[in-house]
């Protein structure tokens, strides 16, 4: 088998291998554009509220100019203080920058009370305005952090470029894609009275068509993670609509949810936790397909010789390991975005662990990792059959028959040596003086190896050896 014959059918990670696996990506890509293209447009939302005018107190922004402390008040006599008591009084004088009474100089009371913030001269703070309050109609609710976010952002970029490059540049723009697809079609839908499972279905699709084509490129293995994804998600969205019904969950859990509830009445909340499932199993989904994808390709390439079923029991290794890992990556991210939840619960000693683990904030939770877990074991047998089928029809096997032999290619002659009277000394020979300073006559060297130590002979190239062997791994 030639080289250039082993190479035309191997799938290149990363750019498409034929006309046939162009024709098979673009079967897949165009009805699923079309069909989500189709669902964006009978979803979009029709009847956002638009932004007015904010109810309630106005926000105004300043800058602390100087902090006066003084000690509280004491407790008349005979009383005790109250539990979390403000210990540290005074005022503060700020310099206000936006909003009402833009360029004045006021002064208010220090923060007190639980989660108060503590503030120092030059810090950029949020005041409401209270202008019917009768002593101070300015009061510090916050820190402004917006510099300080941009900062960050700017940072991140700049990493994502320096290390991916033009993939990097690429990686951002689909996390742009993802905002804009969350901010302008997901949120608005549902408050728009859609169905949030559909809602997330429809715009998880989108992200992913969009995002992982943009990231990875139009290839085979970008086509067949795609695939995997699709299925994967579906599933997923199953799993995820029989547990929270056999759970009897309601998406009503805590009081963000419990407030959306009251002032947003047209939302589905069991339908918002099920989206909530399926857009969160997105994230990791296509890092799992994009893998097993690739890892198919690779062993391909490497091992011209593998069918379908070296192939899938060698991807299904790696993606066991990559799953393992993955699912200790999703317990310690929700563990850690509930860690204060987790502190509260291990203080109420009263409470059997059995109650806890079955409220009904804690069973959403677990609802929502097993579901999500789930959906991701499923994702790594699916893209890897798929790969691997695909990779074996492309020519990776071996057809079926005799393998007619390959003409040994003639070795080269040994390499010379040149003793120390200048005479040329063939391998394994002794300087003779009838040999000219040329090399060894022709033919002493015979079939013997060259050496690599002497001697212009090329040395020989491993990865040519390689793709020249026969798939049974005999010359």
């Amino acid at each position: 088998m030639s080289s250039e014959h082993a190479h035309s059918h191997l799938p290149f990670p990363g750019r498409p291998s034929s006309r046939a696996a162009r024709r098979l990506s673009l079967a897949l890509l165009i009805p699923a554009a079309v069909l989500t293209l189709v669902s964006m447009a009978l979803l979009w939302p029709r009847d956002t509220p638009a932004p007015g005018p904010a109810d309630g107190p106005i926000r105004v922004l300043g800058t602390v100019v100087a902090v006066a402390s003084a000690p509280c008040a004491a407790p008349p006599a005979g009383e005790e203080l109250p539990t979390g008591a403000p210990t540290d009084c005074g005022t503060v004088t700020v310099d206000l920058t936006e909003g009402i009474g833009a360029g004045q100089r006021v002064s208010t009371d220090v923060p007190s009370g639980p989660g108060a913030i503590r503030v120092a001269a030059g810090d950029e703070v949020v005041l409401l305005y209270l202008e019917e309050s009768p002593e101070r109609q300015y009061s510090i609710i916050d820190h402004q952090r917006s510099t300080q976010l941009w900062l960050l952002g700017a940072v991140f970029a700049l990493a994502v470029l320096a290390f991916g490059r033009w993939r990097g540049l690429s990686a951002l723009a689909g996390l742009g894609v993802t905002f804009a697809v969350l901010l302008m079609f997901i949120v608005p839908a549902i408050l728009d009275g859609r169905s949030p499972l559909l809602v997330a279905i429809v715009g998880a699709a989108a992200i992913m068509l969009t995002v992982l084509y943009l990231t990875h490129g139009f290839s085979m293995t970008t086509t067949i993670a795609v695939a995997g994804t699709l299925a994967s998600l579906t599933i997923t969205a199953a799993l995820s609509a029989i547990a929270t019904a056999a759970a009897h969950l309601s998406g009503i859990a805590d009081e963000t949810s419990n407030y959306l509830s009251i002032t947003q009445g047209e939302v589905n909340m069991r339908g918002l936790l099920l989206a909530g499932i399926v857009i969160g199993s997105l994230g990791v989904l296509d890092d799992v397909t994009v893998t097993q994808s690739a890892t198919v390709s690779e062993l391909a390439l490497a091992n011209p010789g593998y069918g379908f079923r070296r192939l899938y029991s060698a991807a299904t290794r790696i993606g066991r390991a990559h799953i393992a890992s993955v699912i200790n990556t999703i317990v310690l991210a929700y563990a850690g975005a509930s860690l204060p939840l987790m502190l509260l619960f291990a203080a109420d000693t009263a409470t059997p662990i059995g109650e806890l683990l079955t409220s009904p904030l804690i069973a959403q939770e677990l609802v929502r990792s097993a579901v999500g877990t789930i959906g991701l074991i499923t994702a790594v047998p699916i893209t890897t059959a798929l790969a691997a089928l695909l990779a074996a029809r492309r020519g990776i096997e071996p057809e079926a028959g005799p393998v007619p032999p390959v003409p040994a290619t003639p070795a080269p002659a040994p390499a010379a040596r040149r003793g120390a009277a200048g005479v040329g000394v063939g391998v394994g020979e002794r300087p003779s003086p009838s040999v000219p300073s040329g090399g060894p006559p022709p033919g002493a060297g015979g079939d013997a190896p060259v050496s690599a130590a002497g001697g212009d002979a090329p040395e020989a190239d491993p990865w040519m050896a390689f793709v020249d062997r026969h798939p049974d791994g005999k010359r």
